[in-house]
Parts: structure tokens; C-alpha cells; sequence
């Protein structure tokens, strides 16, 4: 349960950090997506790298996932083994992409998804944890904070202790 509350308040921090400096406003905030999941908990935040060939973590991983759907309304772009694990990608217009892995479908490229629509479900392999799914954003080629579409992190509910 620490764990749980420790990365939210990460991916929050990360979500306050990242979309706009002072006086500006971020345009992707106003997309409002839904969660690809069902239940959030949050394993690996966003790690924005210092250059585009740099290591970081450009994605968020969110665990004890059965089903994955789709966040907005798009077309797949993709679905098959990259590197030996399942990926499904949907253009979702406007420059902006997703990405899921590891995640098997019967879905084929061009077949068109409605928002929250089932995308697959979690399969194994890849650099996530068992039961979890990798969740990138592409924006006009540049991978951005999936927080940045969601709206941050929902509403955290505390549960007695002990």
C-alpha cells in the first residue's frame, strides 16, 4: 500500500513538472482521455530523458492490468511482436500515437477503436513487471507524459491501516 501511495505522488510531482512553464498553458491538458485501465496503480512514472538518445523512461507502467482499452478514439496503427513481445499502437490523430506492451488483440492495423473500446489483453514479457502494461504517448514524433492527456492521477482513497 506505501508503494501504491509513493508512486502516486510521483506521477503527480511528475505530472505538476511536466506540461508548461509559468503562464503558459498546456495544450494537451484539455484532451481528457480515459485511463486504458480499469484500475489505476501506477508501478513506473514518466522519466523524461535529457536528449532524445538518453536514457529515461518514456512511458508509464501501471500494474495489476487484465484488459487494456483505448484511451480516445483512433485507428491502429500497429499490432504485432517488436523485440519478441506483443505491441498494438493507435493513431489517434492531431500528431498524438499510443503505445501498449506488452499486449496481445485480435485487432488489426486499420480496424478504427472508439474511446474506451478494449484494446487486448496483458501478456508477458518486455521490461515491465507480470500483469503490468507499458503505456507510451507520441506527440508529433516526441513521446510526452500520458498524465498530460488524463488529466494526473485519480483521486487517491486511503484505507484504514492495521
Amino acid at each position: 500500500m506505501a508503494e501504491a501511495i509513493a508512486v502516486a505522488v510521483i506521477l503527480a510531482v511528475v505530472l505538476l513538472d511536466a506540461p508548461a512553464r509559468a503562464g503558459e498553458t498546456d495544450p494537451l491538458a484539455h484532451r481528457r482521455w480515459v485511463w486504458p485501465v480499469e484500475a489505476v496503480q501506477g508501478v513506473r512514472p514518466f522519466e523524461a530523458p535529457a536528449h532524445r538518445y538518453a536514457a529515461g523512461h518514456r512511458g508509464i507502467d501501471l500494474g495489476s492490468v487484465g484488459r487494456v482499452r483505448s484511451p480516445a478514439a483512433g485507428t491502429v496503427a500497429f499490432a504485432g511482436a517488436v523485440a519478441g513481445r506483443p505491441v498494438v499502437t493507435i493513431d489517434h490523430g492531431d500528431g498524438l500515437v499510443t503505445t501498449f506492451e506488452p499486449v496481445t488483440t485480435s485487432l488489426r492495423e486499420g480496424d478504427p477503436v472508439a474511446r474506451g473500446d478494449p484494446v487486448g489483453e496483458v501478456a508477458t514479457g518486455g521490461h515491465v513487471v507480470p500483469g503490468a502494461v507499458h503505456f507510451g504517448v507520441r506527440w508529433n514524433g516526441e513521446y510526452v507524459n500520458p498524465l498530460r492527456l488524463l488529466g494526473g492521477v485519480p483521486r487517491a482513497i486511503l484505507l484504514p491501516c492495521c
